[in-house]
């Protein structure tokens, strides 16, 4: 099953949830209202949305997340492989490499992952 695509706003608010689930929606509202500056009718608008899309459930008004952190991540991650790198991992790769200063515990780390 593919992963439904999470916009950046929408992301923001999901990793409150993951950090508080399951969460009363009233609750959930209060801390997107801190966070995030917005009012209850825009997060239960989000929650509508999410709900829409399987990311998020709301029963008896409690919220928990269908689709977890890691992921939306790796989601968002063959996005931007495809749209970017034509889906080519090396490409991808040897871009993040360009730009960026790892440590040689950082490369013996992906090394290591790419070992496995």
């Amino acid at each position: 099953m593919e992963t439904p695509k999470i916009f950046e706003s929408e992301y923001r608010f999901c990793l409150i949830l993951w950090e508080h689930e399951p969460i009363r929606s009233t609750e959930l509202a209060k801390l997107c209202k801190e966070r995030l500056g917005w009012s209850k009718t825009t997060t239960y608008t989000v929650i509508k949305r999410l709900s829409d899309r399987g990311v998020v459930k709301s029963e008896d008004a409690i919220v928990t997340s269908l689709i977890s952190k890691e992921e939306a991540q790796l989601s968002e991650l063959d996005e931007l492989m495809e749209k970017k790198f034509e889906g080519s991992l090396p490409a991808f790769i040897a871009a993040f490499a360009r730009r960026q200063s790892l440590t040689q515990e950082e490369i013996l780390e992906i090394r290591r992952i790419i070992g496995e």
